[in-house]
């Protein structure tokens, strides 16, 4: 009995403590006080995770923008040539499509994303790309267009003028002159929300958290930093999420804000895997801290290859009737740095490895090439990505 009496004291002392904690933080988020700063190398988890159920919703449609200084689609885009008697018959005016000239207008394609929680009559941007063979969008105006999601059900409408941020001039003799892309634009506050979206509700008292960048680690500090504070509320269910139980305190009209709220700002150390994002095309090399490399020796050298080509001109000797003939002499020219040895001990890290590549004076694809051979050679311990 003794030992059962401890028992039941000790669930119920939990439990006090859990309401008590629980009350306290549904005080602080509604008094609305601002957050404290978070430890070095912690991050809230409003910003590594979201809850499920409250993705952005994309839009979409098909739409006309007209009042194009001549930059408009040409006669061969049929697409718009269609869209334009189509309209102009829907508002009372016949005309065949082979008289209409729609160089003032321009198909596009009209994308957005809105939030579950906007209701009807939100104003939202929406974003204006050219379909066809358009010079620019400059100074146009969208007109009323519907936008659908992928389930055909139609959300708003979206209609206004259009900012590219920039110009477009061309001349007819080919002079060109340009600032920034004017094939896409946007329209602030262009779209109206009609009807609202399908709202987040919890299943079963229960909501789920679900990380940006899915880790098993980290999946497991965040349950642990949920029932640091609200006591076996929070189960990891895979690599991506973790269930959350709304505490009894919470479950009252207002009250799962109050928690999402307490749970945003709940901190953590995300764990970061060991990975080097590499981009051929630019030439930039991202890595990681965890990155690191087994003892290797490495050599770096260039061959360099000149190829030059001079024009000999053979002229025909006087009165002989003969023809000016020209010939392309080629020369080949090899040379080679010296190559520098470099010697890497065991879990050097990245930072000694930028040391290391920057003495020997790599350069960005000489570093990619190393990167790679390093991997090969099973030296690179992280995951190596090329895009």
């Amino acid at each position: 009995m003794g030992r059962a009496t401890k028992k039941s004291e000790g669930r119920t002392g939990r439990r006090l403590r859990r309401t008590l904690i629980g009350a306290w933080l549904a005080a602080f988020v509604f008094v609305n006080l601002p957050p404290l700063p978070a430890a070095a190398g912690y991050v809230r988890l409003k910003d590594i995770a979201d809850i499920a159920g409250q993705a952005d919703v994309r839009l979409f449609g098909y739409g006309l923008v007209v009042g194009l200084n001549g930059t408009g689609d040409g006669a061969g885009t049929q697409f718009t040539v269609q869209s334009l008697a189509s309209m102009l018959t829907r508002l009372g005016v016949t005309v065949a499509p082979e008289q209409i000239k729609v160089k003032n207008v321009a198909a596009v394609m009209v994308t957005s994303a809105v939030t579950p929680e906007m209701k009807a009559g939100s104003h939202f941007d929406v974003t204006v790309s050219s379909m066809g063979d358009a010079q620019s969008l400059e100074g146009g105006t969208l007109l009323m267009t519907p936008l659908t999601g992928l389930d055909g059900r139609l959300f708003g409408y979206a209609q206004g003028p259009i900012s590219t941020g920039g110009f477009n001039v061309q001349s007819g003799g080919g002079s060109k002159v340009a600032k920034n892309y004017t094939l896409v634009g946007r329209v602030p506050d262009g779209g109206v929300l009609e009807s609202e979206l399908m709202q987040f509700e919890p299943l079963d008292g229960k909501i789920r958290i679900v990380l940006r960048n899915p880790d098993y680690t980290t999946i497991q500090r965040v349950a642990g930093a949920i029932n640091d504070v609200y006591y076996d509320a929070a189960v990891p269910v895979d690599r991506a999420s973790v269930a959350v139980e709304i505490p009894p305190e919470f479950q009252v009209e207002g009250g799962k804000v109050g928690f999402i709220a307490s749970l945003e700002m709940l901190t953590l150390t995300p764990d970061v895997p060991a990975r080097v994002v590499i981009n051929e095309k630019t030439g930039t090399i991202v890595a990681g801290e965890c990155v690191t490399i087994a003892p290797v020796a490495l050599a770096h050298g260039s061959i360099t290859i000149t190829i030059s080509a001079q024009p000999i001109i053979s002229q025909p000797a006087p009165f002989s009737q003969g023809e000016t003939v020209t010939q392309t002499q080629a020369s080949i020219d090899v040379s080679e740095t010296e190559a520098k040895v470099i010697y890497m001990q065991e879990s050097t890290n990245i930072s000694d490895v930028a040391q290391a590549l920057n003495s020997i004076g790599a350069t960005p694809r000489d570093i990619i090439a190393i990167f790679q051979a390093l991997k090969k050679a099973g030296a690179l311990r992280g995951e190596l990505i090329i895009i």
